[in-house]
């Protein structure tokens, strides 16, 4: 493969981006966005991190690339996504996983750009996840919660499990007096991001708070990561807290299902999917940019609003032509149908749209050498 060919024209974007199950779309997928057969010359050593929502997925991608490329170490912290973004700034990582797309509030977009030469940083969508909101309540195993009783319970209005706004919704649940322990993260999380922004919309006003990776309360234990979250709600009678569905599954953890309509959704990779799907593009965005509006007071039936998707960014070109071909080939096999099947299995993610694959595909295809 020449490296330093010129760019691929990238496919026009569309006003909706719709993602899927890889049922609906593996079929489809073209065989150019599996690069793990010609990509065997590699050699070398990769750095990237950020989302710790990707950190499943990531060891999967690592895995996959790694037996193909055996001469190729990848690596991957699970910082978080503020801290992922800092370092791809830095120059610390090559790329970054982002759970929430660039925005120029704080000069973030534009430091970025200024990282890449001047050129616009590319973020393409690899991982569509639902982020589940667990309890540990003893004897209930689900509960089904509106977005503004969840509001309600991390903003400190609703203090004990047998509120009534929680017994309205669970008439057959077997709800203690057990003091609630809303649990958040400390660091600067696209999660957090991503949940604020569903209180704030779907939360009925009950939500005072913009929508921010730092959570704005001071009030709840903080706890670093998704595995720090998830630890503490665990070890917590009466603890709640959110995290990607994905570290979630195989915990003794009560889940919510949140209300859509008039019905209550569990956290599934094909409500994720439902909910993107009827989701459009941020306007204004570079062509090399997919960045998601995600609809989060949908009542489209199956959908599961509270929903992530976890971004990789990247720059269009680099100085080292090692390095161009590492982050052109990694990206490349994540968006791969191969990739995104191996997130599928380890992490339940709901993979990329044949569609939205193809393009983000000929953006990554395009990373190479200055």
């Amino acid at each position: 493969m020449n490296r330093t060919s010129i760019r691929r024209a990238l496919v026009p974007a569309v006003a909706v981006l719709t993602l899927g199950l890889a049922a609906c779309s593996a079929g489809n997928a073209s065989d150019d966005s599996d690069t793990s057969g010609d990509a065997s010359t590699l050699s070398g050593t990769l750095a990237g991190g950020g989302a710790s929502s990707q950190d499943k997925a990531q060891q999967a991608w690592r895995a996959g690339f790694q037996t193909a490329n055996p001469d190729v170490t990848i690596t991957y912290d699970p910082v978080g996504s503020g801290d992922g973004r800092a370092n791809f700034i830095s120059g610390a990582y090559a790329f970054a996983g982002s759970d929430s797309y660039l925005n120029d509030d704080e000069g973030e977009l534009s430091a970025t750009t200024e990282t890449c030469g001047g050129e616009d940083p590319i973020e393409v969508p690899a991982y569509v996840s639902p982020i589940a909101v667990m309890f540990n309540v003893p004897g209930v195993d689900t509960l089904n919660l509106s977005a503004k009783t969840i509001a309600e319970i991390f903003d400190g209005k609703i203090t004990a499990w047998n509120d009534p706004a929680i017994a309205e919704t669970n008439p057959d649940a077997d709800l203690p007096d057990t003091a609630i322990s809303p649990v958040h993260r400390s660091d600067d999380s696209g999660t957090t991001k991503n949940f604020t922004d569903y209180l704030s919309k779907a939360g009925e006003g009950a939500w005072s708070y913009d929508s921010d990776g730092i959570w704005p309360i001071k009030s709840g234990e903080a706890a670093e990561g998704t595995s720090g979250v998830v630890g503490a709600v665990t070890d917590g009678e009466g603890a709640i807290g959110y995290a990607d569905d994905s570290a979630v599954k195989d915990t003794p953890l009560g889940v919510v299902s949140v209300q859509v309509g008039d019905a209550f959704e569990a956290p599934s990779a094909e409500g994720a999917a439902a909910v993107v799907a009827v989701s459009p593009a941020v306007e204004g965005r570079p062509e090399v940019d997919m960045a998601i509006d995600i609809d989060r007071t949908t009542t489209e039936a199956g959908a599961y609003p509270v929903v992530l998707v976890s971004y990789l960014i990247a720059c269009q070109t680099y100085e080292d032509a090692d390095q161009a071909a590492l982050v052109e080939g990694f990206l490349s096999y994540i968006i791969s149908s191969e990739g995104q099947e191996a997130a599928a299995a380890e992490a339940g993610a709901a993979p990329l749209e044949a569609g939205i694959q193809s393009r983000a595909a000929d953006i990554v295809g395009a990373i190479a050498a200055k």
